[in-house]
This record gives structure tokens, C-alpha cells and sequence, in this order.
């Protein structure tokens, strides 16, 4: 990470991990007042059995003490229920698939987090998140970049923050490879240096997720159908199943014959039968249809365009229609794409905001209700939420 210039009162979201820990360090080496807050952000009546949410303030708590910095611990459920989660189950319910990682951090961890921060006198807070930001002298404006290493960028879930947000941030990892992260937390002796990467919502953890979603949606069976209209079985809700999902549907295999396996394989389908596996492919709401299909590479698997709701835009406007790239889930490399019919209003502002995404090359179980997210080269220009 460069040096901003001058010695600054910055907050460090601690989160217990090693990248927030190493993240306290380099800007304490760069001569800041540093500060950690760990944030709570979930209480449930199973919190100790399921959420590692006390081990990992006891970890932050230990790298302060190492760093010999000042730690608060900051709870924030309450705004995590009413902000994050109460969305979370509204999507879920309309048959969606949300991303709450994508709204906490727009909504908790640069808002909620940032505003506590800001009263604490900081000038600036730091989180661990593998981006990048820098001022483009040109425009004026903050720009929000891929982290260096691709294996680890987050730019994905920070595409919702705006400028005043950007201004007041620092992401040193964003700077370093995970492996040189790792070395210079065992080289410093810090007690997490080899903690494993916390995966999944804290609010579900180890738990299936079907069990914790069973606790606030109720179940509605319905018939699933593959795309021949046979009935396979029964699902238990539209809400428990996510497009281009593979396991648990509960079905076994159907085999395709004749003319069915003749045109499967026209399709490149190789192997369809009893042993090639399902996917969910669509989930009709109106009649309460499971809809799956045979093979990764199945028509209805694939789409060449989305439109998208709710844009968020960094730099506060819509980028010009034009050749961009943009991933439709996370763990996707950037795909080659138009980006059109770009309408209403700019992030922020009142009226509502949506675009149109073609691909030159069909995408994979895009799902509504995750995130849509639009990079010009290395900058993350935003997005929104499929529709």
C-alpha cells in the first residue's frame, strides 16, 4: 500500500481475520493513529452454537493487543436486522436469491460502521476487503479497483459505494497478494496468522441452510417438472431452491431416450441419462413450479442477456452505453458485454435506475437477485440487482 502523505486517525474494522489484522498493521507501520472496532452484527437465540461471533472478537482482541492498539466492540444488529436481513427474507419469499454480503457492506460496513467512526474523530476507516481505490485526477473522482490479486478480489460486493463513502476509505490488502498477506502476519507474530478464511453468512453458519430458512419461510410444496413437462418429484417451497442448483433437489435420474436423447446430445449435452446430473433451471411463482433440467450445458441454463434493477453507480451517474465487462455472480471471470437501455435516475437520487447487459457468449444460471456487477478494465463502475 502507498503512504497517504500524512499521519491520520483511521478506525479498522477488526474482524478477527487475518486480512483485517494485517490491515491494522501496515497502516500503523505507515505512522497512523490506529484504532480497531469489531463489529456484532448478529444476535440469535442459537448465536454461541452457530455464529463464531465471540471467538472471533476474543481473535481481534488478541491482535490488538499485539499491535498495541485500542479495540471497541460494536454491536450492530439491530441495524444489520432492519437493514441486511429483513431484505434477505424478502427476496427469499419473492423467490429470489439475494446477496447480503453486496448489502451489509453498503448498508452496515461503510454506512452504520463509517458514521460510528466518524463521531470516534477518525479520518478515515480501513477494512480488509482485496480492492483498491484511487483519485482520478482527470475527473476528480474516487474510483473503486479490483484487488491485485485475482484469486481474492472483492470488488464484486463493494460495487454499491458511493463517493463520499470511497473518500473516507483505505483497503491496504488490496495492494498484496493473500500470500504475502499470510507471511507478513507469521513474520509479525500475529495469533491468527494461519486462521482459515471465515466462508458463508455469520447468521446461518455451520448450519444447513435450509434448516435456517424453514425458521421464517414457511414451506409451500409444489411439483418439480424437467423440461418436458414430466412431474419428478416434489419440492418443499420456491424459496429453498437457487438457479443452476445441483444439490439437493431430491430427484434421482430420468433417463433420456430416443429422439430426447438424440436432441440432447445435438445440443452437446454428452451423457445425458440416468447418471448425468440435474440443475434447477427456472422457478415459475405463479403455479409453484420446480422447473430442472439435465446437463450443465442445457439451453435453459444459458442466457445471452439480463436486465438489471436498482443500479448503483460509483461515480454517482450511469457510464455511457457501450463494450464493458461484468460478472453475474462472484466466482466468474469478467465476461465481455453491451451495456444499454441504462434509465431513470443516478444511485442516490429519486426514481428508480436499470440496465440491459448483453453477452457475446452465453452466461450461466444468471439468478435474480444476485448482483450484476459492470467493470471497465480494472475499475468497478457498479451495478445492480438482476431482474
Amino acid at each position: 500500500m502507498k503512504h497517504t502523505g500524512q499521519a491520520q486517525k483511521v478506525v479498522v474494522g477488526l474482524s478477527g481475520g487475518v486480512d483485517s489484522a494485517v490491515t491494522a498493521y501496515l497502516l500503523k507501520q505507515q505512522g497512523h493513529e490506529v484504532v480497531g472496532i469489531f463489529m456484532k452484527n448478529w444476535e440469535g437465540e442459537d448465536d454461541d452454537a452457530f455464529c463464531s461471533s465471540n471467538e472471533d472478537f476474543v481473535d481481534a482482541a488478541a491482535v490488538a493487543d499485539v499491535l498495541g492498539i485500542e479495540i471497541e466492540h460494536v454491536n450492530f444488529a439491530a441495524e444489520y436486522k432492519d437493514r441486511v436481513f429483513a431484505e434477505f427474507l424478502r427476496e427469499y419469499q419473492a423467490g429470489r436469491t439475494p446477496n447480503p454480503d453486496v448489502l451489509c457492506n453498503a448498508e452496515i460496513k461503510f454506512k452504520a460502521f463509517l458514521d460510528h467512526a466518524l463521531r470516534l474523530g477518525a479520518e478515515k476507516i480501513a477494512t480488509g476487503h482485496y480492492a483498491r481505490t484511487r483519485l482520478n485526477a482527470a475527473t476528480g473522482q474516487h474510483e473503486l479497483l479490483k484487488g491485485l490479486d485475482p484469486a481474492k478480489d472483492q470488488s464484486y460486493f463493494l460495487h454499491r459505494l458511493n463517493q463520499a463513502q470511497l473518500s473516507k476509505t483505505l483497503f491496504p490488502v488490496g495492494e498484496l497478494l493473500k500470500t504475502e498477506v499470510r507471511r507478513i502476519a507469521a513474520e509479525i507474530g500475529l495469533p491468527n496468522a494461519k486462521k482459515k478464511d471465515s466462508t458463508g453468512i455469520c447468521f446461518i453458519g455451520e448450519r444447513p441452510f435450509r434448516d435456517f430458512l424453514n425458521r421464517y419461510i414457511a414451506r409451500e410444496p409444489g411439483p418439480i417438472k424437467d423440461d418436458k413437462g414430466r412431474v419428478l418429484g416434489q419440492h418443499v417451497g420456491l424459496s429453498f431452491y437457487t438457479l443452476g442448483q445441483r444439490q439437493g433437489i431430491g430427484i434421482g435420474g430420468v433417463k433420456a431416450r430416443g429422439a430426447d436423447l438424440k436432441a440432447a446430445q445435438a445440443r452437446g449435452q454428452r451423457g445425458v441419462g440416468d447418471h448425468q446430473p440435474w440443475f434447477v433451471a427456472r422457478k415459475d411463482m405463479a403455479d409453484n413450479t420446480l422447473w430442472v433440467v439435465q446437463g450443465h450445458g442445457h439451453p435453459w441454463l444459458q442466457s445471452l442477456a439480463l436486465t438489471v434493477q436498482d443500479a448503483s453507480w460509483v461515480a454517482g451517474s450511469a457510464p455511457a452505453p457501450g463494450a464493458y465487462a461484468a460478472k453475474s455472480r462472484y466466482r466468474q471471470a469478467d465476461a465481455p458485454c453491451r451495456l444499454s437501455d441504462t434509465v431513470g435516475a443516478a444511485a442516490g437520487a429519486a426514481g428508480p435506475s436499470a440496465f440491459r447487459l448483453d453477452f457475446a457468449d452465453p452466461q450461466w444460471a444468471v439468478t435474480p437477485g444476485q448482483s450484476a456487477v459492470v467493470y471497465g478494465g480494472d475499475v468497478c463502475l457498479g451495478g445492480g440487482v438482476i431482474g
